[in-house]
């Protein structure tokens, strides 16, 4: 008496050769077995894909004045008016 498919040979799943996601149960201390997300080291269900998307991407971009872009940009203007003004103070003097 024959099992229905115990003639075929079994394969491996690439599934199974995969990386494993490194989150913990804060419960039981054990690790996650799902697969990671490829270049992540959670899988989808512990944040691979968290966060939101930058710049005017995201859904609530209205203008960019707060953008890191912006920031770093008024930053290096104040400095360079604070030399200006330093430089103009040394020569009236």
């Amino acid at each position: 008496m024959s099992m229905p498919g115990a003639s075929r040979k079994m394969t491996v799943n690439d599934m199974n050769l995969a990386p494993r996601c490194t989150a913990t149960s804060k419960r039981t201390g054990q690790r996650c077995k799902a697969p990671a997300v490829k270049g992540k080291k959670v899988c989808r269900f512990h944040g691979a894909y968290a966060g939101a998307p930058r710049g005017e991407k995201h859904g609530r971009y209205v203008h960019g004045m707060r953008t890191i872009e912006m920031k770093e940009e008024r930053k290096e203007l104040s400095a360079l008016l604070s030399e200006c003004t330093a430089t103009v103070a040394l020569i009236s003097g």
